[in-house]
């Protein structure tokens, strides 16, 4: 038996606005109701059957968008599962935000578009099927693997682990902009890719910027692309990341380290999925899921202004903390045992851990997370040359790594900081074939400030 459309109900004062948006819903089979006043909308609510909330934040009282304000908390206190969607201008994002903090599930600016309006409807009613309910629900890493395989690359058995995959899991489906946090070394940009390959759009392009490398003065052309002649370099026509991403998904890493010049511009790009190339007048539409990443604690750069509030609230309808290796001990031997079984297929050999070796294993804290113990294994096996690794081996690995950053950093001479910090950088990038992320571990950086020192001393990869 086919399910009945959901219904949504559109509150607004303006009747052309209402007729409008009726007429939208309706072309893209919901079955709109409407109602001009905040009494009005109760009255219907009551009446039950309502799917979804679209409201306007002005009424005829004024335009200070308190009356808007105070339906939300109404509908919240009386309906607190229903999506609500708000509708405001550009110019009073701040109104959303307190609409968002207060429990909507997402706000439009005016003048909106079709296609921008009908994806914030569509992706809040399938996230209002998620529910806080279900992201408790127990699943065995097996019943996880079967329902949702694309996952299985972040591997560990952890209820943590597996509940935030499942939520994923649920969440990949929607269009839903999706904030992956958790310290370096942890997986986001795996747990994006995933994100990316359980969705619709896994056909589509996925498209990796990562933002700590993107100077300022360079964000408009690297994200929105840019024509011939818009600057002194530009020789030809180039597309941004925007473009390329059409259809597919975009994931903005270390999106914490944006200066907030690009925050206003990325702000832009993400409310109205337009943008203009630089060096143009002509304004391009995108169709693009985002997915950003950071090690950072977002809200507490709001707090001391270093972050946008409003970007922030558009870019985490669904925040993914992936926990810390310390976290979830048990899941380092099997981790341990994963990597070894990769490198037993690249390079056609036996490989196992001895049985004292789970114990050294769980028992570090692994600051450099996941990334640091396939980083240890793969270094015990090429030092140590044995086929079965036990705790000393790792114990002996580990001591000699320490013991050369130690010795990098107090290497006495007659060398400059500078000079001994290129050189440093220099040597870890040939010992990973130019691989970033794993240099950066091994010198202790984050990525981003690696990308600065690479700019810095003019080190090419």
């Amino acid at each position: 038996m086919k399910a009945e459309p959901p219904t949504v109900l559109v509150v607004d004062d303006d009747s052309a606005v209402g007729a409008s948006l009726a007429l939208l819903l309706r072309q893209a089979g919901y079955r709109p109701v409407a109602a001009s006043t905040p009494d009005e909308a109760l009255a219907r609510l009551a009446g039950g059957g309502i799917g979804l909330v679209l409201s306007d934040m002005n009424f005829r009282r004024g335009t200070t968008g308190e009356e808007g304000l105070a339906l939300l908390a109404a509908i919240r206190a009386r309906h607190p599962g229903l999506p609500v969607v708000l509708m405001t201008a550009w110019g009073s994002i701040e109104l959303a935000v307190r609409g968002m903090r207060a429990g909507a599930a997402d706000f439009v600016t005016k003048p909106w578009t079709p296609g921008q309006l009908l994806s914030t409807v569509a992706t809040a009613l399938a996230l209002s099927d998620v529910g806080p309910a279900r992201e408790a629900e127990a699943l065995s890493r097996e019943e996880l693997d079967a329902r949702a395989p694309e996952f299985e690359p972040l591997a560990g058995r952890d209820q943590r682990l597996v509940r935030l995959l499942a939520l994923a899991s649920r969440v990949a489906p929607t269009d839903a902009s999706v904030l992956v946090t958790g310290e370096s070394g942890t997986g986001k940009e795996l747990l994006a890719e995933a994100i990316h390959r359980a969705s619709p759009r896994r056909n589509r392009p996925f498209v990796k910027v990562n933002l700590g490398g993107v100077p300022t003065s360079l964000f408009e052309s690297e994200m929105f692309g840019h024509a011939k002649g818009a600057f002194t370099d530009a020789k030809q026509d180039r597309a941004g990341r925007f473009s390329a991403a059409a259809g597919g998904s975009i994931l903005l890493d270390e999106v914490g380290e944006l200066e907030p010049a690009a925050q206003v511009k990325l702000l832009r790009v993400l409310q109205d999925r337009s943008f203009e190339i630089l060096g143009t007048s002509v304004t391009r539409t995108v169709d693009v899921r985002v997915i950003s990443a950071t090690n950072r604690d977002l809200g507490e750069a709001v707090a001391r202004g270093a972050f946008r509030e409003d970007l922030l609230y558009r870019l985490n309808l669904i925040t993914l903390r992936l926990p810390p290796l310390r976290e979830r001990p048990d899941d380092v031997p099997l981790l341990a045992v994963r990597f070894l079984a990769e490198l037993a297929r690249r390079e056609d050999r036996e490989l196992t851990l001895a049985a004292d070796a789970d114990d050294w294993l769980s028992s570090q804290p692994w600051p450099g997370n996941v990334r640091q113990l396939k980083h240890l294994v793969e270094r015990s096996v090429l030092l140590t040359g044995k086929e079965r690794l036990g705790a000393a081996d790792f114990a002996f690995v580990a001591g000699m790594d320490e013991g050369a950053r130690r010795g990098a950093a107090d290497s006495p001479g007659t060398r400059t900081l500078e000079e001994l910090e290129r050189e440093a950088i220099g040597r870890s990038l040939a010992r990973h074939g130019g691989n970033l992320s794993r240099a950066a571990e091994e010198l202790g950086l984050s990525r981003a400030a690696l990308y600065r020192r690479l700019e810095k001393y003019g080190i090419g990869v």
